[in-house]
């Protein structure tokens, strides 16, 4: 019998990340830019506790999403970076971002980068998954005009900032 209750690959898919935080954790990596424990903690705006994120940090890593890393600037500190099977759910990201824009209240500044990757459609997640992988699978600096930027402008301008 395969891993899972039915090895449905739904299902499987659904045990691993369908728990209320184990999304939010890639999103605030991917989108948001955040390696260390301490930035995931204070800045996901749906606050999580610190015993919840170590646990899902934790069982992220385990199950190969994320890696867990020395970091180089400072001995006492990990950095978590997206793993490619973390990157491929660029995709299943984009579309549940553009559901819940289109069926759910959502704060219009939070909505703006969802509608962006949904009008972008593959060719900009594509765009986005190789800057993902070379931030967190080589290692190289974020572009500054590359779709990261773009969606973070964008948000910053709906947010007034």
């Amino acid at each position: 019998m395969p891993p899972g209750k039915s090895g449905c690959p739904i299902n499987l898919t659904v045990e691993l990340l369908g728990d209320r935080w184990s999304l939010i954790i890639v999103r605030d990596i991917m989108f948001g830019g955040h390696t260390h424990f301490r930035e995931l903690l204070t800045g996901s705006i749906e606050g999580i506790a610190s015993n919840i994120l170590a646990a899902r940090l934790t069982k992220l890593v385990a199950a190969g999403l994320l890696t867990r890393d020395d970091d180089p600037s400072h001995r006492q500190k990990v950095e978590y970076h997206l793993t490619e099977a973390a990157i491929q759910l660029v995709p299943v990201l984009a579309a549940l971002g553009a559901w819940g824009a289109r069926w759910l209240h959502t704060a219009p500044e939070l909505t703006v980068r969802a509608e962006l990757l949904a009008a972008g459609g593959p060719p900009m997640w594509e765009r986005f998954m190789d800057e993902l992988r070379a931030t967190h699978l080589r290692g190289a600096p974020l572009p500054d005009d590359g779709v990261l930027a773009e969606l973070t402008a964008a948000y910053l301008a709906a947010a007034g900032e």
